[in-house]
């Protein structure tokens, strides 16, 4: 059994409207949900193997606090994730280590939404928010499978969790 996390950055700051995007650093709130996602993610014991993260700033600083909590043996850092369509994610997912069990992806929308409504079955992509909806940041879809990264097909995984940043601070009262 796989399983595979999909997070969405935190909260970016649009303080500087001059700085390039890829460049966007965490807002305040954003940094302060990265803290209560990494001590969410060692209160449930959810262990990646591997953790793949965008390369852009926002992305790596929602990892730092995450990483402080969880320790992954391996994260590796993609530009290729970033700004990508979903169809660019499935190939990055498709090359993972078979001997990788557990996976966290962090990264951006539209790609992870859609990745994320294309993955799930139709029974459980009703628990998603619709392509119309929002992914929000800081918001994280876990699914499991049978089988390896090479063969996970559109439809293939079922989503066992959504979790959201106000779930996790509720959760954490």
């Amino acid at each position: 059994m796989k399983t595979l996390h999909l997070l969405r950055h935190a909260k970016s700051s649009w303080k500087d409207p001059a700085l390039d995007d890829h460049e966007r650093p965490l807002s305040k709130r954003g940094r302060e949900t990265a803290k209560m996602i990494g001590a969410y993610l060692r209160r449930e014991k959810i262990r990646p193997d591997v953790v793949v993260c965008s390369s852009a700033v926002r992305a790596r600083q929602t990892l730092a606090p995450i990483s402080k909590e969880i320790k992954p043996s391996k994260v590796v850092l993609k530009k290729a994730i970033y700004a990508v369509p979903q169809q660019k994610l499935w190939k990055h997912i498709s090359t993972l280590p078979e001997n990788a069990d557990c996976v966290l992806l962090i990264g951006h929308n539209p790609a992870l939404h859609d990745l994320a409504l294309a993955l799930a079955t139709p029974k459980s992509r009703a628990r998603l928010p619709s392509i119309e909806a929002k992914f929000p940041t800081g918001a994280m879809a876990t699914f499991r499978f049978d089988g390896t990264w090479k063969e996970l097909r559109p439809n293939g995984a079922a989503l066992s969790a959504f979790t959201c940043p106000k779930d996790i601070a509720r959760k954490g009262r």
